[in-house]
C-alpha cells in the first residue's frame, strides 16, 4: 500500500526535506492548504519527538492522526499560513477548501487515506458512540429521577456498549500492550485505548449491531458539527 507512515520509525530528527518542500510550495504559490496535505503525502515518520514533545501519528501501527501531523508541519512553517485559517483547521478541524474525498485522498496518498480511515472510525466515531449513549444514560436518569453522578453514568455507558466497565477495560488492555497500570493516561495512549476498544467492540457484536452503533454515533458528529469536509466516505471494515 502507497505512502502509510512506517510503524517501526521512532527518530528525534524531523524530516527536513518534507518541511523544506512545504515552506517553497507556499512560497512559490501554491495554497498552503494543497501544499500542506502533500507534504503529508510524502512524510515517513510515524512518531518523533521534536521540541521535547513526543508525537505519535499512527495509533496502533494503524490509525493515521492527521491532523496532528498537520499541526507539526503548520508549527513548521507558522510565518507563511494565515493565522484564522490554521486555527480553524488545527482547533475546529475547519478546513480552508471544501476538497473531494478523492482530492483528498489523491493528495495524502492511498495508503495514509486508509489508515485515516483507521482513525476516523475507529477514534472519532468511537468517542461520538460514546458521547450519544452517554447522552441517553443522563436522559435516562433524569426521566427517572435519578443523580448523573459521573462514575455511575459511565458505568453504564460501558457496559451498554461493551458489556463491562470502563477499568476492567483499561486493565485489559493495559495488560494485552504491556502497559504500566497508572492512575492517570496521556492524550496518546487515551487514542490508543479508544482504537483497541472499537477492534474490541467489533469483535463482540454482530453486523446489525455495529451498523447501527455507527450510525448513531455519525448522528452525534452531525449533531456537534463535524466537519463534512472531514467525514469520511466508507465504512469499518471496508
Amino acid at each position: 500500500m502507497d505512502n502509510q507512515l512506517q510503524s517501526s520509525r521512532l527518530t528525534p530528527v524531523s524530516d527536513n526535506g518534507v518541511i523544506g518542500y512545504l515552506e517553497q510550495a507556499i512560497t512559490g504559490g501554491k495554497h498552503w492548504y494543497i501544499a500542506l496535505l502533500e507534504a503529508i503525502g510524502l512524510w515517513t515518520v510515524a512518531e518523533e519527538v521534536h521540541n521535547q514533545r513526543r508525537y505519535c501519528y499512527l495509533i496502533a501501527g494503524e490509525a493515521f492522526d492527521w491532523l496532528l501531523l498537520a499541526e507539526r508541519l503548520c508549527q513548521a512553517v507558522d510565518g507563511l499560513l494565515p493565522d484564522a485559517e490554521k486555527t480553524a483547521l488545527l482547533f475546529h478541524g475547519q478546513p480552508p477548501l471544501n476538497l473531494t474525498v478523492d482530492r483528498f485522498k489523491e493528495l495524502i496518498g492511498g495508503g495514509k487515506y486508509h489508515q485515516y480511515l483507521n482513525y476516523f472510525y475507529g477514534i472519532t466515531v468511537e468517542e461520538a458512540l460514546i458521547l450519544a449513549v452517554q447522552e441517553e444514560v443522563r436522559k435516562e436518569r433524569r426521566t427517572l429521577g435519578y443523580s448523573n453522578r459521573e462514575h455511575d453514568v459511565v458505568g453504564e455507558v460501558y457496559r451498554r456498549i461493551y458489556g463491562v466497565t470502563k477499568p476492567v477495560l483499561l486493565k485489559r488492555f493495559r495488560r494485552e500492550k504491556g502497559y504500566p497500570h497508572l492512575k492517570s493516561i496521556s492524550l496518546t495512549e487515551l487514542k490508543e485505548f479508544t482504537y483497541w476498544l472499537f477492534k474490541y467492540r467489533l469483535k463482540q457484536c454482530d453486523k446489525a449491531r455495529i451498523a447501527s452503533d455507527t450510525k448513531k454515533a455519525l448522528q452525534q458528529l452531525n449533531i456537534n458539527g463535524y466537519p463534512r469536509g472531514l467525514v469520511a466516505d466508507e465504512s469499518p471494515g471496508s
